[in-house]
């Protein structure tokens, strides 16, 4: 591994002009690295850091890429890291005007990471030199511990995924709490959500009015919006005083409630524990934001390195070639889904929408669709619109608003259905809905969701976890239930329940014969129910509660 040539460093410096030029927005500062194809499989399945702790995991996800690369040898073209500076690795086989296409590619990504609000709290961190500090200790306890450093990073990476995310953003320039914010907070995260557990319309209704008010009448407008809600929920002054009185208002997630609560990991023997389930976690928060904007940044960089690749006077004569290459890239296919290929139409497609003057209410009025079709008002604001968008939207919020019918119905996208032919013994694909609708669902099912889990004050007792798994219409992956309550009771020291949903049926009804002999009836529907698991002595027991 070794930094790029002075030429090569002189056309990426070139890119940053034009990219500069075209409105990306990027420290100046970046280092890129030339490696070969297979050290570039290697950084891939490490989350992209090398520096990052050594684990048995991350050595079997590499050890799955060199097999695949030797049956489907390929070109792994670009890695980017979003540190401080930027660090980017790149093949030591490419030409120049490949450069060029990736260069554009690697400075879209740099530009998503370090104005995108999401990544926000990993914006003054270099991470690739705190990852080094975080080997460096974890290698230091494996020395002195043995395997039960591995242990534990076993155990905490069971619960990585329920890290406090947004909590981690909401916190990172809010200013100090005032009665005030508290009362506001605890109306809209805790009230609503938690107590009179809103639907979510009603709850973005209640946000909407909140705003207007806050419009309309300035600093008074605390005071009319809580005379309000005291209409309307009498009991909310009684919650909120009471509030006061507990625990403090920001909720802690499962990890960072085990690090502060566990009497086994605050034992004077045991702290050294704590360190590793921190870096865990703190590992786990940089890389939330990056899970979450996939389909974003990879369009984001798709769009960008066409469009800025195509107007390089470089790169003449290499046209065919990079049509070959972003081909492979950007294609769309019709069964699966491409997140470079999605991304970059969708971007295209709202720049072009907010150019016309699409996302206006006359447009939204037009039910006609020549008329809406011919609508253009020439605003010339498409560009400021996708910046807008890679400023404040993650991917959820970017496929819920901007994948709508006309969008569908351009690029021909559809839902497919897998079914197996019994005569043939083959699967069969057939469109089963080309509605706008079932397609952004099928996109979102795809989306990183983990499951929200609550520590709920009223339900804890002595020396016992209580953890309640707030139901989003999917359930948790029963069989990873009793391996992650095994690890949570040891990091605990103690029992651990854990309440959530499943899809059951009664028990069946019995019925007699006339000679007395019983047959089994016929089974009742399926529904949801709630269930409590147990870990007690690592011992697993399950009831159903409702």
């Amino acid at each position: 591994m070794e930094l790029v040539n002075q030429h090569t460093k002189w056309i990426m410096e070139g890119c940053k002009e034009r990219a500069r030029a075209a409105g990306l927005r990027f420290e100046q500062e970046t280092l890129e690295y030339i490696v070969t194809n297979r050290d570039l499989i290697e950084l891939t399945p490490k989350y992209m850091i090398p520096t990052l702790y050594d684990y048995w995991v991350h050595d079997v996800e590499v050890l799955k890429e060199k097999g695949r690369y030797e049956l489907y040898p390929n070109n792994p073209y670009e890695t980017v890291i979003n540190t401080r500076p930027a660090i980017s690795y790149y093949n030591d086989n490419n030409p120049d005007w490949l450069n060029v296409m990736i260069f554009y590619h690697v400075l879209a990504h740099i530009d998503f990471f370090q104005n995108n609000l999401f990544f926000q709290h990993t914006w003054d961190d270099d991470f690739c030199g705190r990852a080094l500090s975080d080997k460096r200790t974890i290698a230091r306890l494996r020395n002195e511990k043995g395997r039960w450093a591995d242990y534990v990073i076993e155990f905490s990476r069971s619960l990585d995924n329920l890290v406090g995310y947004y909590a981690a953003l909401s916190r990172k320039d809010r200013p100090p709490a005032t009665l005030p914010s508290k009362r506001l907070d605890y109306y809209f995260d805790i009230f609503l959500q938690s107590i009179k557990r809103v639907k979510i319309s009603e709850y973005l209704r209640e946000i909407d009015h909140y705003n207007d008010i806050r419009q309309r009448y300035g600093e008074s407008a605390d005071q009319i919006f809580f005379s309000e809600v005291n209409n309307q929920y009498p009991e909310f002054e009684a919650f909120f005083n009471k509030s006061l009185k507990g625990s403090p208002l920001n909720r802690l997630d499962p990890v960072q409630y085990i690090l502060e609560h566990s009497e086994f990991l605050n034992r004077e023997e045991n702290r050294w524990m704590k360190l590793i389930v921190q870096i865990v976690r703190d590992t786990s928060l940089f890389f939330q934001p990056q899970i979450r904007t996939k389909i974003m940044n990879e369009g984001w960089a798709s769009f960008w390195h066409e469009k800025l690749f195509l107007s390089d006077d470089r790169i003449r004569g290499h046209e065919v070639d990079f049509a070959l290459v972003n081909a492979k890239v950007t294609s769309l296919p019709r069964v699966g889904l491409n997140p470079y290929a999605l991304g970059m139409r969708l971007f295209a497609y709202i720049e072009e929408m907010a150019d016309r003057g699409c996302y206006d209410w006359t447009f939204d009025r037009l039910s006609d669709d020549l008329e809406r079709s011919r609508f253009d008002r020439s605003t010339g604001k498409g560009r400021e619109a996708i910046f807008d968008v890679r400023k404040y939207l993650n991917d959820f919020q970017f496929i819920t608003r901007y994948v709508d019918q006309a969008f569908v119905d351009r690029h021909r996208l559809f839902v497919v259905e897998e079914r197996l032919d019994e005569q043939r013994m083959v699967w069969q694909y057939i469109v089963k809905s080309r509605k706008a609708e079932d397609y952004r669902q099928m996109v979102i099912d795809s989306l990183y969701h983990p499951p929200c889990i609550e520590i709920p004050p009223e339900k804890q007792e002595r020396n016992i976890l209580y953890l309640d798994h707030r139901f989003e219409g999917k359930q948790l992956v029963t069989e990873f239930i009793p391996s992650v309550l095994i690890g949570v009771s040891y990091l605990w020291g103690g029992p651990v329940k854990l309440e959530t949903s499943e899809w059951l049926t009664d028990e069946p009804i019995m019925t007699f014969s006339g000679m007395g002999v019983p047959e089994e009836g016929a089974a009742p529907p399926a529904k949801w129910k709630r269930v409590l698991y147990t870990m007690t002595d690592r011992k697993l027991t399950k009831t159903v509660l409702r």
